[in-house]
């Protein structure tokens, strides 16, 4: 079983562009170009991924300080994907995600700092679940801004963390044979964003 989701991100995520905010004020992210996707540890022995298919937001800026960033996404919790139709209705029922009751996953940052060229921490709020909890992800830019053929100027970010689901409320689980459990519970947060200056 996958307890997946996602800090994440989008989220949790959507940290998008970082590398972008010496150029704008408003970027939007592109649901049609930005992946959520986590990996949790099932039975012990192997990972099983997923992915949220709709994610959306904006990341602002004052000037050319990428500490004034402000990045706000939020995830259609419904949207989980693990390609497995019978896992899938698990992960949305009351038992993990509890989709009809908490339909969406956020982020809201709270601080961006510089962490090498390219790269930053980005602290924000993860509400997941009903849950609010602070997050770091590790963000590295994809390359400078470049102007599509329709003349949009895009910017791309990656960003990476690590939730315990157990934090957010997500805590079923069965016992297997031998010892351990049928789902972990740390979940790698893996985000690749592509965002649109407005």
């Amino acid at each position: 079983m996958k307890s997946w989701i996602s800090k994440t991100a989008i989220a949790i995520a959507m940290i998008v562009a970082l590398p972008i905010l010496a150029q704008a004020d408003t970027w939007q992210i592109d649901p049609a170009h930005t992946n959520v996707e986590f990996t949790v540890r099932h039975m012990m022995i192997s990972n099983v991924k997923g992915q949220f298919q709709k994610t959306s937001g904006t990341v602002t800026t004052n000037g050319t300080d990428p500490a004034s960033a402000k990045i706000d996404a939020t995830i259609d919790a419904s949207s989980v994907d693990t390609r497995v139709d019978k896992r899938d209705a698990h992960l949305k029922s009351p038992a993990f995600l509890d989709v009809d009751k908490f339909p969406t996953i956020t982020f809201k940052s709270t601080k961006v700092e510089a962490d090498g060229p390219g790269k930053w921490k980005v602290t924000g709020d993860l509400t997941l679940h009903g849950v609010t909890k602070p997050v770091v992800l590790e963000v590295e830019g994809t390359g400078a801004p470049i102007n599509d053929p329709m003349g949009n100027t895009r910017a791309g970010a990656s960003a990476t963390t690590k939730i315990k689901r157990s934090d957010y409320g997500l805590i079923w689980n069965k016992a297997i044979e031998g010892g351990g459990v049928m789902v972990g519970d740390e979940v790698a947060i893996s985000i690749d964003v592509e965002a649109i200056k407005k």
